[in-house]
């Protein structure tokens, strides 16, 4: 079930945000970053308050400076959780998004990139996005992935996962907390085969990655080192 840290301070959406450009692949509409000549991509994973975010964008333009084509697709059709809408609350408005079309809108992505001659692909998942970033590491479908602040990812996830993954987490998270973070580092440390990071943040709540408070210094220097894990990450296995 979704709770109110899923809804906590939510982004003023802007969708001319960001130094990228909006483009269609796989048949969405996403918002990209970086050289689409490169061989190396990233597909970050939004929240459930979409793609228009501008933290969200602002990360990938870092992401895409270190030389990866980006992708930020639109899985929610454009329709991002709105909290004003009172008719409309959270556990409704889940229910038309379900992360498993997102996976399947995503595997339409990657096959889109491939086909353009990329050749290393990782993916980033920010809560709702992270569910379906463990459902792609189960199989070959990306290089590696970064879990951030997870929302609905199980301890069966965890162990069915074959490709690198890192999953930074928070001190304060009612989906993910730390003793769950725990398990899910005790599973993969039984799986040698399979390289990983689990990494927990004081002081911060779920989502502090992409709706971190800029004038919360703890935060904002929490959502710094984190970006610079997931980039490191990705630079690590994304070949």
């Amino acid at each position: 079930m979704a709770g109110a840290q899923c809804c906590k301070n939510p982004p003023s959406l802007n969708s001319s945000s960001g130094v990228g450009r909006l483009e269609e692949v796989g048949s969405l509409k996403s918002y990209v970053s970086g050289d689409s000549d490169s061989r190396l991509a990233v597909v970050l994973i939004s929240d459930i308050f979409g793609y228009e975010a501008p933290k969200l964008r602002k990360l990938a333009d870092k992401v895409a400076s270190a030389g990866f084509y980006v992708v930020v697709p639109d899985f929610l059709y454009g329709d991002p959780y709105a909290p004003e809408n009172a008719e409309r609350p959270l556990p409704v408005w889940i229910k038309d998004h379900e992360p498993d079309k997102g996976v399947e809108d995503a595997k339409s992505v990657i096959e889109a990139l491939k086909s353009k001659g990329v050749s290393g692909i990782g993916a980033a998942g920010f809560c709702w996005g992270a569910k379906v970033v463990v459902e792609l590491a189960k199989h070959p479908y990306i290089s590696a992935g970064v879990l951030l602040h997870p929302f609905r990812v199980s301890l069966d996830d965890i162990e069915a996962v074959k490709v690198p993954i890192s999953i930074l987490g928070a001190e304060f998270d009612e989906f993910a907390p730390p003793e769950l973070l725990k398990q899910f580092e005790e599973a993969l440390n039984a799986k040698p085969e399979v390289d990983s990071l689990v990494k927990i943040f004081p002081g911060v709540e779920h989502g502090w990655t992409v709706r971190y408070n800029d004038e919360d210094e703890v935060a904002v220097a929490r959502a710094t080192e984190a970006q610079k894990d997931l980039l490191d990450w990705l630079y690590l296995y994304v070949k």
